[in-house]
């Protein structure tokens, strides 16, 4: 197969490109199989989440269908969406999902560890109620964003840096980009809220508790477990 091993520089969007021109130009035909991720992996030189993410943003672009513990399949080119290719204004809709992933994982680590040294008792308040509504949400079957995204931002408002808030803002922003979304559609389901629900209470534990070094390494467990389960086999995707 003609394909070229790629530069680090926003790898996903390097090896989607490589891929849509190979389908452009009939390397696979509509109805053909990709080959398997990690085999997609070992010819391109990169890491299999490289080639999860460039896959998602295919799927989310039309040109391939992600059958769960089937495989990958090129699209008819007329069910293109062109159109969701087009990034936010602020270009964190294309940012990799597991590059941002990682990243939280080094900033609010640090954040949370701020978080329990200076949170007032209106902040907690505010983690308290946001952890309460990820709850709800989970028990209604639905995902617990919302109650989520409240939960790291009233910690990084804990925090006391306006920069560390705006940066986990930004993180936030990229979460509501389509390639998350679709990510989230393959590997969030209600096992995956309830992980989420625990690991989230040992983080507002650590920070009642007043303990730096605890927060730290509860958000920091948290963000590695989460990005885990977005690396989990696709054939392990969806079930409970």
């Amino acid at each position: 197969m003609p394909l070229q091993a790629v530069e680090s520089s926003r790898l996903y969007r390097q090896i989607a490109e490589q891929l849509r021109g190979l389908i452009a130009g009939g390397e696979f035909a509509p109805g053909a199989r990709l080959p398997a991720e990690r085999d997609l992996a070992r010819q391109l030189g990169v890491s299999r989440p490289s080639v999860r993410e460039a896959l998602i943003a295919l799927e989310v672009e039309g040109w391939v269908e992600v059958r769960s513990g089937s495989g990958i399949y090129v699209q008819p080119q007329p069910q293109r969406n062109g159109a969701a290719r087009a990034p936010a204004n602020d270009g964190t809709a294309e940012w990799g999902p597991l590059e941002v992933m990682r990243a939280r994982e080094l900033v609010e680590g640090e954040v949370a560890a701020l978080a329990a040294r200076r949170a007032k008792k209106p902040q907690l308040a505010a983690m308290a109620s946001a952890l309460a509504q990820m709850r709800d949400e989970a028990e209604a079957g639905v995902g617990p964003q919302s109650g989520d995204e409240a939960f790291h931002h009233a910690i990084a408002q804990a925090c006391g840096n306006e920069v560390l808030s705006d940066t986990v803002r930004s993180y936030w922003h990229a979460r509501q980009g389509p390639l998350f979304s679709r990510l989230g559609d393959h590997f969030e389901n209600p096992a995956s809220w309830q992980a989420a629900l625990a690991e989230h209470a040992a983080v507002l534990a650590a920070i009642r508790a007043r303990d730096p070094e605890a927060a730290r390494a509860a958000m920091q467990q948290h963000l590695k477990k989460a990005t885990g389960r977005y690396s989990a086999s696709w054939k392990r995707a969806n079930k409970p």
